[in-house]
C-alpha cells in the first residue's frame, strides 16, 4: 500500500466524524493526527496540549508553535498527575495514572462542550509494547486513528515527511516522569530539576537525549556517535547540570536507549564515565 493511499484513508477516518478532540504532544505521531484533523475537520478539530511538570515546557512551546503554524485551533489542557498517590509511588503503573488524569480531562471537555470523538497518537508499532497508559485511554473512549489503519511509526513519519510537516524527523520524547527508577517518589521539583538538566543538552544542540535520574547523580544518555562531541564539551555540561542540582553527572557509554529504566533496568551492566567539573 503506497503512502498516498494509506493518507487518504487516514483522512477518510476523519471524515466520517462532525468533530474531535485529539490528545497533542508536539510529537511526530499526534502531529501527524493533529494536522489531518485539522484539515478535515477545520475548526471543528480541537488539538488539547496536556500541560503539567512531567511535561518539559520546550515541548509545550514547541507544539503551541506548530499548531500555530498550521492555523490549528489549540487549548492547554493543565493536568494534576502529581497530585495523585497512585502517579506520584512511581510503579511500574505510572503511565496508567498520569494517562488516566490526561484522558479524564479530555474525556469532561467533550461531554461538556460536545466533542464526539477524542483521539491521540499511538500507532500500530506502539501496540507491541506493554503500555499501561492504552488501558487508561480504552476506559475513557479515547480512540487510535493511527494504530486502527495500521500505520507504523516508520509510516507515520513518512507520511508527516509527505504533509511537511517539520518535526517528521523529531526523535520521540516520553515524559519526565520516565527518568526516574520505578520506586522512588516523583515530585515536581525531581520533574523540574531532570527538566533544567536536560535543558542544557538542548542548549548545546542534542537532539536526542535522556537525563536518568539517580539520586544526586544525573546520567547523560546520548546517541553513541554524539559521545565524542559531549565529552567535547565537558566543562560545560558539567557546571551547568550540576546548577540544577545534580553533584555528579555522568555518561553513559552504552548510549541512548529508550525506556532503559524500564523492567529490570535496561542500563545493567553499561558502563559508565564520570566527568566531573574542574576542581
Amino acid at each position: 500500500m503506497t503512502r498516498v493511499t494509506q493518507l487518504d484513508r487516514l483522512r477518510a477516518w476523519f471524515g466520517e466524524y462532525d468533530s474531535a478532540l485529539v490528545a497533542f504532544s508536539g510529537g511526530v505521531d499526534s502531529a501527524l493526527v493533529m494536522a489531518v484533523a485539522h484539515e478535515q475537520l477545520g475548526r471543528r478539530a480541537l488539538a488539547c496540549v496536556g500541560v503539567s511538570p512531567s511535561y518539559p515546557a520546550r515541548e509545550m512551546r514547541q507544539a503551541v508553535a506548530l499548531a500555530e503554524q498550521l492555523g490549528a485551533a489549540y487549548r492547554l489542557v493543565d493536568t494534576e498527575e502529581h497530585l495523585d498517590e497512585d502517579y506520584a509511588a512511581n510503579a511500574t503503573d505510572r503511565c496508567y495514572h498520569c494517562k488516566n488524569e490526561l484522558y479524564g480531562k479530555l474525556r469532561a471537555i467533550a461531554d461538556r462542550e460536545g466533542w464526539q470523538l477524542i483521539t491521540d497518537g499511538t500507532n500500530r508499532s506502539d501496540t507491541a509494547d506493554d503500555r499501561p497508559g492504552m488501558v487508561a485511554a480504552d476506559q475513557h473512549g479515547v480512540r487510535r486513528p493511527l494504530a486502527e489503519l495500521g500505520l507504523t511509526k516508520d509510516t507515520v513519519r513518512g507520511l508527516a515527511h509527505d504533509l511537511d510537516l517539520p518535526i517528521w524527523d523529531k526523535p520521540a520524547m516520553a515524559c519526565l516522569s520516565s527518568r526516574v527508577p520505578h520506586g522512588t517518589a516523583i515530585t515536581p521539583q525531581l520533574l523540574r530539576q531532570i527538566e533544567l538538566a536536560e535543558d542544557v543538552l538542548f542548549d548545546q544542540g542534542f537532539r536526542q537525549f535522556r537525563v536518568r535520574h539517580h539520586g544526586d547523580v544525573a546520567r547523560i544518555e546520548l546517541p553513541v556517535e554524539d559521545l565524542p562531541r559531549a565529552v567535547a564539551q565537558r566543562s560545560v555540561l558539567v557546571e551547568r547540570i550540576r546548577a540544577a542540582g545534580y553533584h555528579h553527572v555522568s555518561l553513559d557509554l552504552a548510549g541512548f536507549r529508550s525506556g532503559s529504566l524500564n523492567g529490570a533496568g535496561g542500563s545493567e551492566g553499561s558502563v559508565r564515565l564520570t566527568v566531573r567539573g574542574r576542581s
